[in-house]
């Protein structure tokens, strides 16, 4: 597996959109496209960004090493499977008064609903 390979996978595992991810990462979604197309690997700059980002090690990008095994990375890291806009979610959300968590939970609660009869 190249390291464009890992990559793809780890964003698959992660539910993260190549927009998000490029995004974070700043770079080109057609540059996503060009390592799909051309199996061309990212450049040596862009490599740290990459594993802050996806949230692995640069061992782990390059060797594969906890990519390749998902038992290995869910046994590794549980919250592997949280992107960073999750992780950021979170962190709002610890920072809110406690009024304010309840009122959160109140909404998501109100959107469950709506969906739910939407769906019917």
């Amino acid at each position: 597996m190249t390291i464009s390979e890992r990559i793809l996978k780890v964003l698959k595992d992660r539910n993260m959109t190549q927009v998000e991810f490029a995004k974070q990462v700043g770079i080109a979604t057609s540059t996503i496209s060009e390592w799909k197309k051309k199996k061309t690997n990212p450049a040596a700059d862009k490599i740290m960004n990459i594993c802050n980002v996806l949230q692995i090690t640069p061992e782990q990008l390059l060797t594969g090493k906890g990519i390749e095994d998902e038992e290995e990375i869910a046994a590794a890291s549980p919250e592997s499977r949280f992107t960073p806009y999750d992780i950021q979610l979170i962190e709002d959300y610890h920072g809110l008064k406690e009024e304010q968590k309840k009122r959160l939970m109140a909404y998501v609660e109100a959107l469950k609903k709506i969906e739910s009869l939407e769906n019917m």
